[in-house]
């Protein structure tokens, strides 16, 4: 039987670099992937005949600079397209604000709205630039051990000191109280126009089942803009489609002699003695490993793979009561012709697109999560793919993919199926409508990715994007808890690299550049 120094559970972005950056280090190393196919949450399918799409992300809001340089991501092999106009929000008047990587630019577009609004713009992008800039430290460290914090630990955290130094301890005090903050009250500081204020707001709420009313939604609004330098909104396309960056990982783990399975679902892990001796595939076959690395989430490595009987009851207990609570559907349209958005240029189409009229709109969208109903209208955030790669379509024709929020994995007296899906679709068309007229004349085909499709198709429990609620009482050393914040285990040779650990979802790569160098000390 052949034995490996490392196993890798999964081949997502954070896989995929712990195998890139372990089999640098000359570790011999096997990587396991269920489906045919690799990229996890980066993957482009082809969702009918002839139209491809990227099943959840169209766009990246930042990747870790550290990633791209240690496995030396040159544009030749890796080419992120950078649009100068992040992000449109589009008004029920047709008065739109277009987001710029220029701030001067996007000031100008909120003008039209809201004089007052835009003379503050500045002011809001230094301010969100200073304050990423504490947390981007706090990100590439590994989370301390509390209460029993050593001199390593507080030696570890001492990166921050940049940040302070720069900007003073006043940085410290604005990030400490940003974090706990709830979207309206950051918005009631800065700005009054009602469209500005919702569609930022959406940021607060990403990939998340908290409405904007909710605390710790400043905390995620700064996680969508680390490493933006001030831009907001930022967004990154994937020339090829986001599956490109999963295989240009791929290569580097590959050039270092990393294997790689695909079709190999593991069944269990296999315990004695508190120690991860071998995985178990589906097809029965045993492969041993000196380490085991899993970047599926906590509840499908612990209770699905080591199962309960392996557990101590207090961790059972814990990892029960990690919140996941998955609210985002996609929706992907095949489409006879690219649809005309009324004031905005056909050369302006390459960007995202936001529908949240204001913060009123999006906590009603929210409340549906809390009564276990689909949203009425939801909160929708769509692109167009194929105008950035013309391949995903037939010539002449276009793929349209939207992000709906709300639409929660636990539904009310219902289930997810045909009819609860057909729901979702009718709504989202609802609201769309009001936005493009045309939009329902030019579909073709679609397909439907509830929560519960993408747990059972991509095993992200109850169909959360970020392996975990992002919460304040699941951050940092509390991601996935106390005792396996440093992604290390209650199983000595177990470390886990994924998005539920710190510091979360996103398609960035640091929970594994983290994950890694804790691997290596061992």
């Amino acid at each position: 039987m052949e034995r490996y120094d490392i196993i890798i559970i999964g081949s997502g972005i954070n896989s995929l670099t712990a195998g890139a950056l372990l089999s640098k280090k000359g570790k011999k190393v096997l990587i396991l992937e269920q489906s045919n196919n690799i990229g996890g949450m980066a993957s482009t399918i082809e969702f009918q005949p002839d139209y491809k799409c990227n099943i959840i992300n169209d766009s990246i809001k930042w990747i870790n600079p550290k990633l791209i340089k240690e496995l030396n991501l040159t544009p030749d092999k890796l080419q992120l397209i950078k649009p100068d106009i992040t992000h449109i929000a589009l008004g029920q008047d047709n008065q739109h604000i277009e987001f710029h990587r220029d701030f001067k630019k996007t000031a100008e577009s909120i003008s039209s709205l809201s004089e007052k609004d835009a003379n503050n713009w500045e002011g809001f992008t230094l301010h969100i630039k200073k304050i990423t800039n504490f947390l981007e430290k706090l990100y590439q460290i590994t989370p301390p051990k509390v209460p029993n914090l050593s001199i390593s630990d507080a030696l570890s955290m001492r990166s921050i000191l940049n940040p302070v130094l720069k900007y003073g301890t006043q940085g410290i005090v604005d990030l400490l109280r940003l974090v706990p903050m709830m979207m309206p009250e950051m918005m009631d500081e800065w700005f009054e126009n009602d469209l500005l204020r919702g569609s930022l707001s959406t940021a607060g709420s990403h990939h998340s089942s908290l409405g904007p009313f909710s605390a710790s939604t400043g905390y995620n609004f700064l996680h969508q803009h680390l490493f933006s330098n001030g831009v907001i909104h930022n967004n990154h396309f994937v020339n090829g489609g986001t599956i490109k960056f999963a295989e240009a990982i791929k290569e580097v783990a590959i050039e270092n002699k990393a294997e790689i399975l695909t079709n190999s679902k593991v069944k269990s892990i296999t315990i004695k003695n508190d120690i991860c001796e071998s995985i178990s595939l589906e097809n029965g076959n045993i492969i041993k490993s000196n380490t085991i690395v899993s970047g599926v989430d906590p509840r499908n490595t612990f209770i699905n793979l080591i199962g309960p009987q392996n557990l101590d009851p207090n961790l059972h207990i814990q990892l029960r009561n990690i919140k996941y609570r998955g609210t985002s559907a996609r929706i992907h349209f095949a489409l006879k012709d690219i649809p005309e958005i009324k004031n905005v240029p056909s050369q302006n189409m390459k960007s995202m697109f936001s529908i949240c009229p204001n913060i009123e709109y999006l906590e009603k969208a929210s409340d549906s999560v809390k009564y276990g109903q689909i949203a009425k209208e939801p909160s929708l955030e769509f692109s167009f793919p194929s105008l950035i790669n013309p391949d995903f379509s037939p010539e002449g024709k276009h793929v349209m993919s939207a992000t709906v929020q709300y639409a929660p994995y636990h539904l009310r007296d219902k289930k997810w199926d045909s009819k609860t899906k057909d729901q979702l679709y009718k709504n989202v068309i609802n609201v769309l409508d009001n936005y493009i007229p045309s939009i329902n004349k030019l579909i073709e085909s679609s397909s439907v990715y509830c929560p519960k499709d993408l747990e059972n198709e991509y095993g992200l429990s109850e169909g959360n994007l970020n392996h975990g609620e992002m919460s304040l009482d699941q951050f940092l050393f509390m991601r996935p808890n106390i005792k396996m914040s440093q992604y290390n285990t209650p199983f000595k040779n177990l470390y886990l690299c994924g998005p539920g650990t710190h510091p979360g979802g996103g398609l960035h790569g640091t929970n594994a550049l983290n994950a890694v160098r804790e691997i290596l000390k061992h």
